[in-house]
Parts: C-alpha cells; sequence; structure tokens
C-alpha cells in the first residue's frame, strides 16, 4: 500500500464523521481509508485526455417552469381557504397556556 494514514488522521476523521471508534475499528478503518486511496490513484493513471467533461451520466433537462420574479406576495390566494383570519394572518386557537 502507498498510502498510509496517520493516527492523527484517522483521529480527525474520525470528530469530523462524529465517531467514537474501538482500537480494533480503527485499524479496520484505517486499512478500508488506504484501501481506498489506493483504488483513488490507481483511477488517476488512467488517460483521460479523450474523455469529455460531463456533470451527469444522462442528458438532463430542467423541467421546472421559469423563475418569474412578481412583487405580490400572494396573501389572498394564501388566505382563500382559512377557516378563521385576523387581518392579513391564519387565525389560530391559543397553544400554549
Amino acid at each position: 500500500m502507498a498510502n498510509k494514514i496517520t493516527n492523527e488522521t484517522l483521529d480527525y476523521v474520525a470528530i469530523l464523521a462524529k465517531l467514537n471508534l474501538s482500537d480494533e475499528e480503527k485499524q479496520t478503518a484505517r486499512t478500508d481509508m488506504e484501501r481506498m486511496l489506493d483504488h483513488i490513484d490507481k483511477l488517476n493513471e488512467l488517460d483521460t485526455s479523450h474523455v469529455e467533461p460531463m456533470s451527469h451520466v444522462f442528458a438532463s433537462v430542467n423541467v421546472f417552469r421559469e423563475d418569474v420574479v412578481t412583487n405580490a406576495d400572494g396573501h389572498a390566494d394564501t388566505l382563500a381557504n382559512a377557516p378563521q383570519r385576523a387581518g392579513r394572518s391564519f387565525a389560530v386557537p391559543k397553544t400554549i397556556v
């Protein structure tokens, strides 16, 4: 294995992941992390100079509506089905005693 994970690095990653690892779990995690980094190094050896960069495997098209800015707050539509109103707000029963 070319990549070696230090105890400090492993402890730091465990803190970030909010993990409390036993000594046995630390050794397993260290081995797994080193194997992952070795695999990434192997992938970095591939010649990708003729591969076109992409963000998705499949072509994606935005199917959502256009974002149109309006100045209306829509309060009338929001309150149209309200059982009770208090001005421009919903009127609800008091829930805290």
